[in-house]
């Protein structure tokens, strides 16, 4: 039940708009990918032409060594979960997981262990007789889930699966979800906007802007050392702050606008002078209630105390804003008002060009 999905090229248009101009990427057997990124990236389309429900202007769609773009979608051998469920109102949980295994036409005998273990799995065996308006909304997406599983799919495709969930709910079944891939093996494709969802449960994720894959990687490769400025700002919460670039023989520098310079020894394709972009996260600035030695300096325009953590909104002295995460202290929290002074960790920035294109970190 695991299979490589290969896309090559692959275009899709609505008259004249071009929705994905071109785009490449390989899914490994058994591997949970995500494709992230804003409403009206592409994500859903492009998962929609791996289905079979989106024509295909252009490129190749292969599971493994078969070529699938004329392949109708009864014929792909996919799973699908949907965001609203799409269980039958009508039917039983029993009779919706058995939908699928009804249709291949199996014994009955066959049906109905293969319901058994798949309602078992999923935890709904006391909900058998039940109709799904009796159901949590919790309960019809592992109704969903079970159903897509039953028919033994090489792929399962899910399309916002969790968006109709409440917080707590949405935590759960990110949790099943990942159990269940886990223990099957089968190769999944996810689509979401949420990155917290995405970082939770995927092995690797595309983040995608406007129809194009601006980053593959794991969650932390993409946290720690995004490509460019949109997945920076993208995944996670991110400072995006003004500098220079200052190069002295073998030694690299990145000059912040108050003339805090912090040494980088891993910043490649730089010159002196260079105008870029740095990103530090909330949680790489370091607070202090001292504003003096090297460092950016500015004042605490409020304080959030939310248990473990403090967080503070700093206006430096050019004007930037910055948000700072830091590890609440006994009887310590800043008070507004007060100028403090921030450093950074030098091995956790990234640092971009100017127009946030590209990272010029090794």
């Amino acid at each position: 039940m695991d299979v490589k999905i290969t896309i090559i090229d692959a275009v899709k248009k609505y008259g004249d708009f071009v929705a994905i101009p071109d785009l490449s990427l390989e899914i490994q057997p058994g591997e949970f990918f995500t494709l992230l990124g804003p409403s009206g990236c592409g994500k859903t389309t492009l998962l929609r032409m791996i289905a079979g429900f989106n024509s295909i202007e252009g490129g190749s769609f292969y599971f493994g060594d078969r070529l699938i773009n004329d392949l109708e979608p009864s014929k792909r051998n996919i799973g699908m979960v949907f965001q609203n469920y799409a269980i039958f109102p009508h039917l039983t949980v029993r009779k919706n997981v058995a939908f699928g295994l009804n249709n291949k036409k199996l014994p009955k005998e066959q049906i109905k262990a293969k319901t058994d273990d798949f309602m078992a799995l999923m935890k709904i065996s006391e909900y058998a007789d039940r109709l799904p308006e009796k159901l949590s909304g919790g309960q019809q997406q592992r109704v969903a889930l079970a159903r897509a599983l039953a028919i033994e799919p090489e792929v399962l495709l899910m399309d916002e699966p969790l968006s109709n969930l409440d917080a707590k709910l949405r935590v759960e079944m990110r949790s099943v979800i990942k159990e269940i891939q886990n223990r099957l093996g089968i190769t999944t494709v996810y689509v979401t906007h949420d990155q917290e969802e995405a970082m939770a449960v995927s092995d690797r994720i595309a983040v995608m802007n406007h129809g194009v894959i601006q980053q593959i990687g794991t969650p932390k490769n993409l946290y720690q050392r995004p490509a460019n400025r949109f997945v920076a700002s993208f995944i996670g919460r991110t400072n995006l702050m003004d500098a220079t670039i200052k190069v002295n023989d073998s030694e690299k520098s990145v000059v912040f606008n108050n003339g805090y310079t912090v040494r980088m020894d891993n910043l490649t394709d730089v010159s002196n002078n260079q105008k870029v972009v740095v990103s530090v996260r909330p949680e790489e600035l370091v607070i202090s209630a001292v504003a003096d030695g090297n460092g950016l300096v500015g004042k605490v325009l409020y304080s959030t105390f939310l248990g473990l953590n403090t967080h503070y909104e700093v206006e430096l002295k050019d004007g930037t804003r910055a948000e700072i995460i830091q590890e609440s202290q006994i009887d310590d929290i800043i008070e507004n008002g007060t100028e403090v002074k921030m450093t950074v960790k030098a091995e956790k920035i990234n640092v971009f060009t100017e127009d946030g294109e590209k990272s010029l970190v090794k």
